[in-house]
């Protein structure tokens, strides 16, 4: 098996991990594949020189597992330069959270060892495609699709459809849909539910709606979601991933549906998505004082 190395070329500490895994799959005999800009980034901290080395695309098509070294946005863009490939993805945070890039710099390389003996697990990840109707141009992402007001202070009206029938009108500041990777993301900051990701489902979740009652929703995936926004004097954004940005004039109509392919993650069989909410996320964790209290 080659791993192909890539990652966040903006975190300083991406170019001493790289060498140091780099040294141990050469020890190991491992076979692996350095981002060019990785590898002349090293050469220029430590004078040493890492190879064998190809740019991004090259890379790519000649790995068959790919090691994403960052956090959880590099994974996002991971996973939309290798979309349809099929290519499993190996997430090691160099982040905050990590809640995609779950493995640690300290246990890659003890991780990359056992994925040589086949000991690790894949997830397929739904992906989302949405298409602005009369553009030719289509937007995926892995955790959402986003559509808003656009920095307005003025709330927008949204017509949604679900296969074609009338749904609601949200009168709000925009509108997510979410895969379920994306349930855990700027969804549930909006008071969207925690969806596990095999679930086959995709969730609406208004952004600030102006009315106690248009809360979010779930679907199943094979609904093709009909965003409509008629009147609207100002710009509205459509966002992928929060990574990529289109700026529309109403009037607008945007079509979101199931992608036709999965994104690969690999994972560790000993940990589940459970372990990662309790402990990436606090999932569950009692924050209340425990003991005696002082009254006041």
């Amino acid at each position: 098996m080659r791993f192909g190395i890539i990652g966040n070329i903006k975190k300083e500490a991406l170019y001493e991990v790289v060498l140091n895994l780099t040294r141990q799959l050469e020890k190991d005999k491992i076979e692996f594949i350095v981002q060019k800009e990785i590898a002349e980034g090293i050469e220029q901290r430590f004078s040493h020189s890492v190879d064998p080395r190809l740019e991004l695309d090259e890379l790519i098509e000649n790995s068959d597992m790919i090691i994403s070294l960052g956090g959880d946005g590099t994974i996002l863009s991971t996973a939309r330069i290798i979309g349809h490939r099929q290519i499993p993805i190996l997430g090691v945070n160099l982040g905050k959270l990590g809640f995609l890039a779950e493995v640690l710099p300290s246990d890659a390389f003890e991780f990359i060892k056992r994925i040589c003996k086949g000991d690790y697990r894949i997830e397929d990840r739904m992906v989302l495609e949405a298409k602005v109707k009369e553009e030719g141009v289509i937007y995926f992402g892995l955790n959402d699709i986003v559509i808003d007001k656009a920095g307005s202070t003025r709330v927008v009206d949204i017509e949604t459809y679900i296969n074609d029938e009338y749904l609601i009108t949200y009168t709000a500041d925009g509108l997510i849909i979410s895969t379920p990777t994306g349930s855990t993301a700027y969804s549930l900051a909006a008071g969207g539910p925690i969806v596990t990701p095999s679930s086959e489902v995709i969730t609406l979740t208004p952004i600030c709606p102006h009315t106690l009652t248009a809360r979010p929703i779930v679907i199943p995936d094979d609904s093709i979601i009909k965003v409509k926004i008629e009147f609207y004097d100002k710009e509205i954004l459509l966002t992928a991933d929060g990574q990529i940005e289109h700026k529309l004039k109403p009037p607008v109509e945007i079509l979101v549906k199931k992608a036709d392919y999965k994104i690969k993650l690999v994972k560790r069989p000993e940990v589940s998505y459970f372990d990662l909410l309790r402990s990436k996320l606090m999932w569950g964790k009692d924050l209340r004082v425990k003991g005696n209290r002082k009254q006041k």
